[in-house]
């Protein structure tokens, strides 16, 4: 397939292409030249709640449901 780079330097990418590989309006490329071709790939954006994984800690000898019950109360409201 081919396109044409426009005068802002702007190229479409086929439809086929798009949604073989889940482009969709806002998605985010990253751009590299390799061995004289361009190469671009959908840009992998940082997991938000990764920094806060395994942070927690439960009070000693409790369970997560044992705690659970406790912070919401006995009726489980």
């Amino acid at each position: 397939m081919k396109s044409v780079i426009s005068e802002k330097g702007q190229v479409t990418i086929p439809k086929p292409v798009r949604d073989k590989l889940g482009l969709r309006p806002g998605t985010e490329m990253e751009f590299e030249a390799v061995g004289g071709r361009l190469v671009g790939h959908k840009a992998v954006s940082a997991d938000p709640f990764a920094k806060w994984r395994g942070r927690g800690e439960l009070p000693k000898g409790r369970t997560v449901d044992g705690y659970l019950k406790e912070i919401r109360g006995a009726d489980g409201d």
